[in-house]
């Protein structure tokens, strides 16, 4: 046979196989109340019947696909977010097919999914409070999550990191909906990890009554588009600063793993005075404190979702660990107020070393059911932060610098601090019919704080360190939370409303060892909740919501040894403090235009035993410790806007104004204090001439009440130019953190026996070039 009979013979033959392996099919997904195409969404292809993958793909801009695969019979499911799925069932494919047009079905929006926004602005507001994505937000960009809640509207944050709500400091911060040890520090988790951060200020029965301000809520990204897909980005800014990191993820129709990694070399440098005047004894004290930081940390985040029938079964799981490096000086002079001469004078050198572990495990198991409002979700989490602090300390009394001739004192401390917490949860939602749905959960939450610190002072008698026990402390501190809630909800064509209540039964012990003294607390609260939602058209609505919500004293409140990192200010806790109990309410209106939006939310708080930091001065020494106070209150206005006004301008911003009262009358008249205060934040962008993007970003926070006095005002503005690359993929910026090098902290503190005042200024003031690549 002639070769070119056998290759005609051999095509023959093999054409039906070839030809059943090239079957198409294809389609287009639309939106089924405008037919506008979908892009993104994904379309999986099964063995009719079956839970078996055969391919997949996702829609293009115009939201076509298309599938290759045999002839047989399949099942073919698209999924999208914010969309009902559809299955189209028993397709008998013989050759190719065009499905044409595949509507989706837009979610029925629920109480709590009542949204003002815009698309290319990084916030939007619903119900409960805002929802913040921070890689739109370019201000961001080799950042941690500190940055990002120094944008965010509502939320302060201090000099030492700690976070405020609208004037609270009482804050319960989530990750990925969860308690975990992890957030004890929040300036080691990356920007970059973090897909969304919801803030809500008066949430109701389903979150933890933990916190008078509220829930700050961090979502870490994992993986969500089928495929594979990740991104890399780096960050180099002034002082050698170093940001990188890379994240992957990879999706099917079975299963989803993904996975981050983020390495960050950080170093700054800051300046605090201190300013006191003791008026009985006329001392003068003038303190500076410089300091210089190096920290360096890495972060990993990664998971899996497997799905099986119509069970999801996740894990999630967060490292971190890095290495912090600080050198602080202290000079102090303190001096007769009417002479001028001096009576003490010393300067004080901290050497800092400081290692950090942590580690945060969830399994999560998912039920969903034919009834898309009916869900199950069982939880248990475990998580451990390890902080190892080593500090060598050198003692130069009678002089002015630090030289060795002058060195007379010398002291060592090691503190070993962990933190372990352990979440049971679990949570049902159970539609009665299509306006009412039942809500339950249960959740057992166990928490421990070993503080372990160990104190050495040379002795010149021994030639060597010695314990000094009257200063070294044990502490230990743990806590069970048991909690069980029920909500009610009810919606309909013009008012929803939520009916919530939590009961939550604590046993807390603190135990310091030095002593072996034993302090227990048992205490069961019940914390109801009401939201309410009143749609007057498309564009307007009005919310109400309320809620009951308790503070327990942290482990650092109680304990009762102190800090004498500076000894002639000195800081310690108090073991017999009371949780705080709080009353919250607030009204809204919510309207959206077509390229803006307008939040406008009423607010009041009240809170009963408030805990705050007092200053007493005893011997020419202040001590500040917490104390129970009778009350706190506070009231005031929000305003929070979205608003795209040109095609190239876009803005959204806030301002909140609240007046404060603190009644510490059980303490003392002069511990009753009450004032004015606002903050606002802004931010803009503009899309230049050759596809740039300007972006700004300010902020201003006025003086702020405390029980003896006031925060000072501070104020800020960052600058961010972006140009992107390749269809978006690849995106090059140069940003200027505080522009005016304006952001810096102080306040000050008055009885009638003193005043006090500190400023703080941190190296705030630094240029940052950064990279980013998606695939």
């Amino acid at each position: 046979m002639r070769p070119i009979n056998r290759f005609l013979l051999l095509f023959f033959f093999l054409t039906p196989f070839w030809t059943q392996a090239q079957i198409n099919i294809s389609g287009q997904i639309v939106n089924e109340e405008d037919r506008e195409p979908l892009l993104f969404a994904q379309v999986a292809l099964f063995e009719a019947g079956s839970e078996n993958t055969i391919t997949y793909t996702q829609s293009d801009e115009n939201g076509k696909f298309t599938l290759d695969t045999k002839s047989g019979n399949y099942d073919i499911r698209v999924f999208l977010i914010g969309y009902e799925n559809k299955k189209l069932e028993n397709l008998a494919i013989n050759e190719d097919k065009d499905l044409g047009q595949i509507a989706l079905v837009s979610e029925q929006e629920e109480l709590d999914e009542v949204v003002v926004q815009s698309s290319t602005i990084p916030m939007r507001t619903d119900v409960e409070g805002i929802v913040i994505t921070p890689e739109q937000n370019l201000a961001n960009v080799g950042g941690t999550l500190l940055d990002i809640l120094r944008n965010t509207p509502s939320v302060s944050v201090s000099d030492d990191g700690s976070i405020s709500l609208r004037g609270s400091s009482g804050t319960n911060v989530l990750i990925n909906g969860r308690n975990s040890s992890l957030t004890q520090n929040l300036d080691q988790i990356p920007a970059s990890a973090i897909e969304q951060i919801k803030v809500i200020n008066n949430p109701n029965a389903r979150y933890d009554a933990e916190a008078e301000g509220g829930v700050i809520n961090i979502i870490l990204k994992k993986g969500e588009n089928m495929g594979t897909h990740g991104g890399v980005e780096l960050t180099y800014g002034t002082r050698n600063r170093l940001n990188t990191g890379a994240r992957v993820n990879h999706t099917t129709a079975k299963y989803s793993v993904y996975a981050g990694y983020n390495y960050r070399d950080w170093k700054g440098r800051g300046e605090r005075t201190t300013f006191r005047e003791i008026y009985e004894d006329n001392e003068i004290l003038n303190q500076n404190n410089q300091s210089s930081e190096t920290r360096k940390n890495h972060n990993f985040n990664y998971g899996a979702d497997y799905y099986f029938g119509k069970n999801v079964l996740s894990y999630q799981g967060v490292y971190n660990t890095g290495d912090d490096y600080e050198n602080n000086t202290l000079y102090s002079n303190l001096s007769d107020g009417t002479t001028d001469d001096l009576i003490l004078q010393y300067v004080r050198r901290n050497i800092e070393s400081e290692s950090d572990d942590g580690y945060d495990n969830a399994l999560i198991y998912e039920r969903t059911f034919d009834d898309k409002n009916r869900e199950l979700k069982i939880s248990a989490n475990n998580s451990y932060q390890n902080q190892y602090k080593i500090q060598n300390i050198d003692i130069f009394r009678n002089a002015t610098e630090p030289l060795p001739e002058d060195l007379n004192g010398q002291e060592r401390a090691f503190t070993d601090e962990k933190r372990y917490t352990t979440v049971i949860q679990a949570d049902y939602v159970h539609p009665i019919n299509e306006k009412v749905k039942l809500e339950m959960g249960l959740k057992s939450t166990f928490r421990k704080f070993d503080n372990d610190y160990q104190y050495y002072q040379f002795s010149e008698s021994e030639n060597d360190f010695v314990e000094n026990t009257d200063i070294s402390n044990h502490f230990l501190y743990k806590d069970q939370i048991h909690a069980a809630y029920f909500i009610y909800s009810r919606t309909s064509e013009k008012f929803d409303f939520t009916l919530g209540t939590r009961a939550e039964q604590t046993h807390v012990e603190g135990l310091l060892y030095n002593t072996n003294e034993l302090n227990e607390q048992d205490y069961l609260n019940l914390f109801p909740s009401v939201q309410a939602l009143y749609k007057l058209d498309d564009e307007n609505s009005f919310k109400f919501t309320y809620s009951r919500r308790i503070d327990r004293p942290t482990a650092w409140r109680l304990n009762p040894f102190p800090d004498i990192t500076d000894s002639l200010s000195v800081r310690r806790g108090n073991p017999n403090l009371q949780p705080e109990m709080i009353d919250s309410f607030e009204l809204g209106h919510m309207v959206n235009f077509e390229n803006a939006s307008l939040t406008t939310n009423l607010f009041y708080r009240y809170v009963d035993g408030v805990l705050d930091y007092i200053t007493m001065v005893e011997d020419g020494i202040s001590y500040q410790q917490p104390e129970n106070l009778n009350s706190g209150q506070s009231y005031g206005l929000e305003f929070i806007g979205i608003a795209d006004i040109t095609p190239w301008w876009n803005l959204n911003g806030s301002i909140s104004l609240f007046q404060s009262r603190v009644d510490g009358s059980n303490l003392g008249e002069e511990f009753v204090s009450k004032g004015f205060a606002w903050n606002s934040k802004l931010t803009t962008d503009f899309k230049l001439p050759l596809d740039f993007t300007l972006q700004l970003v300010g902020d201003y926070e006025s003086p702020e009440i405390e029980a003896q006095g006031r925060d000072f005002a501070r104020y800020s503005m960052d600058a961010t130019l972006l140009k992107n690359f390749l269809e978006d993929k690849l995106s090059l910026s140069v940003s200027v953190r505080d522009v005016f090098n304006t952001r810096n902290f102080g306040g000050y503190n008055q009885s009638n026996d003193f005043y006090q005042e500190f400023r703080a200024e941190w190296e705030s003031r630094i240029a940052l070039f950064s990279a980013r690549y998606n695939f």
